[in-house]
């Protein structure tokens, strides 16, 4: 097993040694995994993993040769719900009538109250119902069936109608390492470029030499800067639930930008910029960066591209306690004002093609709150974007 897992990271193009392998096995001897499949993917990734940039690869080669293992976390729901309630046994297909037929509680307010309700009064497992929490059915709480708002509970999203996820998701990093399936994407963002000569003076400048001498009548010559290009740029991706469709075009804009920008920086969200953000989807709940810290380290004259599909629930805009993974204090829309205010120069590119933006309530108020600077995650969609960008 662990000779596979070896070889698979060598296929995968992850620079692992013999001499990284055998570490990992005197490791094992001395139990310092503890028998914790958690402990044993840190131990192997810190054992074989030398370079940041691999990471993702690791981690997919990881899943498939221990696949079927769970990570077991320490962190647990505040409520235990059995696993035998949320095991879907069957699938409840609705009638387009059927669905017109079911009501939302009325907001996200009276979802909570009713979800605490609930939690204290069931005690056994319900499928296929209309008020406990379950598989199947209508219920707006559990999985697997179908209401127009409930908060899903374990299993994974079927008709993405969930204004709440009570589930503890794992996300991956960007790899900016990703073979470009399109090099027009680098042309495209080449538009956002200004060459300013700044740092140490360590490149032959000819003409200057050239003029130098001959003004001078020997050889003098004259050093400049290297030409970079001066533009700065802050790159939001928002990743995981569905952005996870739109994963290789996402990876190929992030790979193209890390070589035609030198100043730039990226962090990662979920649906809707709140009040912190994250660099690495490993540890976003415990490496996080405030996003008052991101408006107070990158001045204005940063250039900000938000990178998502926009496609949440409107509450996650609007409403404080609105996001699907944490409760926030203060409402998306707040924190997207603050943003915008800070870095005027700013578009979003968003990977949903532009005709189906309008069967999306959600992409609609993230335009308005943009001022109409949305743009598609297309060739065309990326010039209109970069010409806005260098106005």
């Amino acid at each position: 097993m662990f000779i596979g897992f070896f070889n698979d990271l060598k296929a995968a193009g992850v620079p692992v040694t013999l001499r990284e392998y055998l570490t990992l096995m005197e490791a094992l001897d001395a139990d310092l995994a503890s028998r914790r499949v958690d402990d044993f993917y840190y131990l192997a990734r810190a054992t074989l993993v030398k370079d940041e940039r691999n990471i993702d690869k690791f981690d997919r080669v990881f899943g498939h040769t221990f696949k079927g293992l769970e990570f077991l976390s320490d962190a647990a729901l505040e409520a235990d719900i059995p696993a035998e309630w949320l095991k879907k046994l069957a699938d409840k297909f609705l009638t387009e009538e059927e669905k017109k037929q079911i009501q939302a509680l009325g907001g996200l307010d009276k979802l909570l109250e009713t979800l605490k309700q609930r939690l204290a009064e069931q005690k056994g497992r319900h499928q296929g119902g209309s008020k406990w929490i379950g598989t199947g059915g209508t219920s707006p709480f559990g999985n697997g069936g179908y209401n127009p708002e409930g908060i899903r509970i374990g299993g994974e999203s079927t008709h993405r109608r969930a204004v709440k996820v009570w589930d503890k998701r794992e996300f991956k990093d960007l790899d900016d390492q990703v073979e470009l399936g399109a090099r027009n994407i680098k042309v495209a963002l080449r538009r956002l470029r200004k060459f300013a000569r700044t740092g140490s003076a360590d490149e032959l400048d000819l003409d200057g030499t050239i003029q130098g001498t001959a003004h001078k009548g020997y050889l003098d010559i004259h050093m400049r800067p290297e030409r970079h290009n001066a533009v700065k740029v802050l790159l939001f991706f928002d990743i995981g639930g569905s952005m996870d469709w739109h994963i290789k075009a996402t990876e190929e804009l992030f790979s193209a930008a890390r070589t035609e920008f030198k100043h730039m920086e990226h962090f990662y969200f979920h649906n809707c910029l709140y009040e912190k953000v994250w660099k690495e989807n490993q540890r976003r709940f415990q490496a996080t960066t405030p996003t008052f810290d991101v408006l107070h380290t990158y001045p204005h004259d940063y250039k900000a591209i938000f990178v998502g599909d926009a496609s949440m629930s409107p509450y996650e805009i609007t409403a404080a306690g609105g996001s699907v993974e944490h409760h926030n204090e203060e409402a998306g829309v707040v924190w997207m004002d603050r943003v915008l205010r800070n870095y005027p120069s700013a578009v979003w590119l968003n990977p949903i093609p532009e005709n189906e933006w309008a069967f999306t309530h959600s992409i609609g108020m993230m335009r308005q709150l943009m001022g109409g600077r949305m743009y598609p995650l297309t060739l065309d969609g990326l010039d209109r974007a970069m010409r806005e960008l260098v106005r």
